[in-house]
């Protein structure tokens, strides 16, 4: 039965304790429909997902019922703890127990909503203690939170799996009467999800009693995260009510039609710094987001040297120190900052203070990312936030205005509900044995009612315990790899006490690139390229990747955490870097924070292009080359595929343009460089971008299509993810690592362990031999089904790219030219520049693009 759409018409002296009532009213509240909705809920002892956008008072809403029961006490709950004491045959000094668990998606969050619930508590004088459990909790407050849990806990999905993990769950949870589950809609679209799903099975088996409130902005298909907050019958969908969250006012999106010249190609929009610091300047409180962590720190570093007016500016992004992080969200909760440039790192529902205008730097890639950074705005229902979007380049300047559109019809583009990863499920059943032993019909059963594994075959299930159990048929005569083992009952149990600690030390789907800290020191002497005697210590200014500082040499520098640093040396886990002023950084080129477009944005784009009419919305310079576009060669259609092939400086280039996200352009390129071989076409190597795909060679592409001797149909044909897919990967670094983060989440490989971690080397030789192993004796080994299935939907964006060749068979249009087409200017000045970095890559880039241009513009001959 779908579930339905609900508001409340009941008035709140029938829902809200007299206190409540005065609270409200001595701020000159009122309490809002959906809060009232999610209290008739909690009375009807029902779960409820509510949907509503940022400043709509979710998180009041949330806890609200929670509030209200503690406020006074029942018969009913006084009734159920003295059960509970009892039954667990424990003598302890406490009241009712745990009653609400609350998960965040962010450390950050859960303690800004502690600070937040704090007040109302105090204010109302209610007898309720509220605690965090994060990483950052002491070790002591977590065994006290154990043995004496609070009313309220506040955590995230890693430490609710290492409470699961522990032999009193049973008792730490027998009273948990709800749930929270904060900012959904981010945490089901990852392997967080299919863990916190897992959790979810669990605390319904420990916690019958227990119900769900969900808490998420407006998403695609609500009906299928209210189906994440119920346990799923066998054989059978159920799903949470939907309470809906309505009189918001519409946000107004702008975008920046800037004085200068726009860029051909480039993320940085430095043309437009001048305009960017003008409307930092001309509001209260600015959010800049951009959409990579190397991107902020160029950013904010240019931003400071044109600050004549002293503004208050700060930076923001997940590899700063965790104490810097603090005190810039403490320093915007007063109302101290002008301006923060920040990553997704500020995405989540934080609340923030009177942000009163939100940036955007660069396209935005889905419309719902792009609505839940505009509603860091404005905290407030009744008024409407206020952003502007800061295209870097022409071709982001057609998915900005697409994203405009797309928020002003109210148009979702979330992803849809995953299928449960198998090495997730390793994980969680490793844990689960850490708890108590287990039997495999039994925990089948319990794995089936969280909704990513409701479809989970009996044969999967088997193939994971097999797993846990002995590493597969191929690592069975390795002893290290058989952590549980059955007794005579027919139970799982932990082989020994050190598989148990290894797992409290590896929990968590998280497997980010190997990090070091970053430590500012006076550097003693030394020069340019070279390097004096340093004082160890220095302050902690927070974490940069190692691949990163392995290339680079002493004297080098680079931007972090907002100054102009030079690398002095390296010393076990710790980078020591100084004070430098050098012009021309070098920029942390960090892994995280690189979002590919949208399906549902790239369709929009391709729309957008096919309809001649809707170029008048765009600005002068976008709608002149479209123009010449159509003019020299052809604007693609909607469904069409249109090919373009031109000599230049001696090589021959062929562009494509699929517009579907630069993962699965990136595939693309791979596989048609590899049929290209085959029709001997000697390409040389292939760029990608968002929007395009362009390959180059010695061969004269423009007459082997004319000759025949390249079929354009049977080169896209989709049955190139068939044997030239397999062939590829079969040598492809890539695979590699994505079997490693596989390896690392199913606990196969541990980074961790008592006392000391794995280097990256160690966990690379450990992951690539394991690799190579069970690819020549167990081909479908369970590690090697979750990598394919990570790639399908990630690195290599499979799904996607079979989606496209499906699209456009039939539909390719080729265009030979004499020469760079308009089109085709923004994918070439992607060749070569990925090595160069800062300020050189933005002349560069700048000298390249002059030349292009010319050439694309000249048709004179």
């Amino acid at each position: 039965m779908p579930p339905r759409i609900l508001q409340t018409s009941a008035e709140p002296a029938a829902l809200l304790p007299d206190r409540f009532q005065a609270w409200f009213a001595a701020r000159g509240w009122s309490p809002r429909a959906h809060q009232l909705a999610l209290l008739e809920k909690a009375r009807e002892d029902a779960s409820a997902l509510l949907i509503a956008p940022t400043g709509a008072g979710k998180t009041l809403a949330g806890f609200l019922p929670t509030l209200v029961e503690l406020s006074a006490p029942s018969l009913i709950r006084d009734a159920r703890a003295k059960k509970n004491l009892v039954s667990t045959g424990r003598s302890v000094q406490r009241s009712g127990g745990l009653h609400t668990l609350y998960i965040s998606p962010l450390k950050a969050l859960a303690v800004d909503i502690a600070r937040n619930l704090e007040r109302p508590i105090a204010e109302m004088a209610l007898p309720i203690k509220v605690e965090t459990r994060t990483g950052d909790t002491p070790v002591s407050r977590r065994q006290r939170q154990r043995r004496y849990p609070p009313d309220v806990l506040l955590t995230t999905p890693e430490q609710l799996a290492l409470l699961l993990s522990s032999d009193d769950a049973p008792f730490l949870f027998s009273s948990l009467k709800r749930i929270v589950l904060d900012e959904l809609h981010a945490l089901v679209t990852s392997k967080r999800g299919d863990l916190l799903s897992l959790g979810l099975a669990r605390l319904w088996r420990l916690a019958p009693q227990m119900r769900a409130i969900g808490l998420s902005a407006t998403v695609a298909e609500p009906d299928q995260l209210a189906r994440f907050l119920v346990p799923q019958p066998d054989g059978r969908e159920a799903a949470a009510d939907i309470v809906v969250a309505g009189g918001a006012a519409p946000p107004v999106v702008e975008m920046l039609d800037t004085r200068e010249q726009l860029p051909w190609a480039g993320h940085s929009a430095r043309h437009a710094l001048p305009e960017i610091y003008e409307l930092i300047k001309a509001n209260k409180t600015t959010l800049v987001f951009v959409n990579t962590r190397s991107q902020a720190e160029m950013l904010f570093q240019n931003l400071w040297s044109m600050n004549d007016d002293g503004l208050a500016i700060a930076l923001h992004h997940g590899s700063l120190d965790v104490a810097q992080r603090r005190k810039v969200e403490d320093a915007m909760s007063a109302g101290r900052l002008r301006g923060v440039v920040c990553t997704s790192s500020l995405d989540l529902g934080v609340d923030w203070g009177d942000v009163d205008l939100v940036v955007n730097i660069g396209a935005p890639k889905g419309s719902s990312r792009l609505m839940q950074r505009i509603g860091r705005a404005n905290h407030r229902l009744d008024e409407a936030s206020r952003a502007v979007l800061v295209p870097a380049n022409r071709f982001e300047v057609l998915e900005c205005r697409v994203a405009i559109d797309a928020i002003a019809e109210n148009a979702q583009d979330t992803p849809p509900l995953r299928l449960g990863a198998l090495d997730v499920l390793a994980q969680h059943m490793l844990g689960c044995a850490c708890a108590e032993p287990f039997f495999s019909d039994e925990l089948y059963g319990e794995v089936r009612t969280a909704a990513p594994y409701a479809n989970l075959s009996r044969q999967d299930f088997d193939d994971v315990v097999d797993f846990v159990a002995s590493g597969g048929y191929a690592l069975k005569t390795y002893e290290r790899f058989a952590r549980i083992k059955q007794d005579k009952e027919g139970r799982w149990r932990v082989a020994n006490p050190k598989v148990r600690q290894s797992y409290r030390l590896n929990v968590g789907t998280i497997v980010e690139d190997d990090m070091l800290k970053v430590r500012l020191v006076r550097s003693r002497g030394g020069g340019t390229g070279s390097t004096g005697v340093i004082a160890r210590g220095g302050r902690l200014l927070g974490e940069i990747e190692e691949a990163f500082i392995e290339g680079l040499s002493p004297g080098d520098t680079f931007v972090f955490s907002g100054e102009v640093v030079r690398y002095e040396t390296l010393v076990e886990d710790q980078v020591y870097v100084s004070r430098a002023h050098d012009r021309d950084p070098k920029v942390p080129s960090y892994m995280g924070g690189k979002f590919p477009l949208s399906t549902y944005l790239a369709e929009r784009v391709r729309r957008l292009l096919d309809d001649g009419r809707a170029w008048g919305g765009l600005p002068e310079q976008v709608r002149d080359w479209l123009s010449l576009q159509k003019d020299v060669s052809r604007v693609p259609a909607v469904r069409e595929l249109l090919v373009e092939s031109f000599p230049r400086a001696n090589k021959h280039y062929l562009v494509c343009y699929p517009f579907e996200g630069r993962l699965a352009h990136q595939t693309l390129g791979m596989l048609l460089t590899r049929r290209l071989e085959r029709a001997r076409a000697r390409p040389l190597g292939f760029v990608a971008n968002e929007y395009a795909v362009a390959i180059w060679g010695l061969g004269d592409l423009s007459f082997m299509i004319r000759d025949g001797r390249i079929d354009l149909n049977a080169l896209f044909d989709p049955d190139m993810l068939g044997d030239d897919l397999e062939a590829w990967l079969a040598e492809s670094a890539l695979m590699k690592r994505t079997f490693r983060n596989c390896a690392i989440i199913s606990g196969l490989i541990a980074r961790r362990h008592t006392g000391e971690e794995k280097s990256r080397r160690q966990v690379l030789f450990s992951t690539d031999l394991v690799y190579d192993v069970l690819r020549k004796h167990q081909a479908d080994h369970i590690l090697l089904r979750a990598a394919r299935a990570d790639a399908a939907t990630g690195l290599l964006d499979l799904r996607r790219l079979g989606d496209m060749l499906i699209r456009i068979k039939g539909r390719i249009t080729h265009r030979e030219l004499d020469r760079v087409s308009p089109l085709a200017v923004p994918v070439m000045l992607e060749i070569g520049r990925e090595s160069v970095y800062g300020e050189a890559a933005d002349e560069l880039l700048a000298e390249a693009a002059d030349e292009l241009v010319k050439e694309a513009m000249d048709r004179s001959g």
